[in-house]
């Protein structure tokens, strides 16, 4: 069993910045493959970011809107993926979850087995 919690979501005016924290406990995560979705009100969760392993050695997957403008980190040491996301728009306001052991594809959020609690992100025009 794995548990997650986010950490890092706040209010932000259009164009700054906020780093999300995920941290696993219980063991550690539990597959290779830990993303971030988000979920505004009245819409359907939707992917954000992954990172996992390969054999090609880590990747990053990115939705297009959020290309270039976040980025996903892994710290197996610390047991924490991080999302930094920068040049914020008031689109990206959502509650952003963390989420692990995907049984499908990684942009599939109805295949992860476990998810933290959510943590809101509010950005300001």
């Amino acid at each position: 069993q794995v548990q997650l919690v986010e950490s890092g979501g706040g209010l932000v005016q259009a164009g700054g910045s906020l780093r999300l924290s995920c941290a696993a406990s219980g063991r550690t995560f539990s597959s290779t493959t830990v993303a971030w979705f988000r979920q505004a009100p009245e819409k359907e969760r939707e992917f954000v970011a992954a990172v996992a392993n390969t054999w090609t050695g880590r990747t990053a997957y990115y939705a297009d809107d959020v290309q270039g403008r976040f980025t996903i980190s892994r710290d197996y040491v610390k047991n924490m993926v991080y999302l930094q996301m920068n040049s914020l728009k008031p689109e990206d306001t959502a509650v952003y979850y963390c989420a692990n052991d995907p049984r499908r594809d990684y942009r599939d959020y109805e295949g992860y087995l476990y998810w933290g609690q959510g943590t809101q992100v509010t950005v300001s025009s």
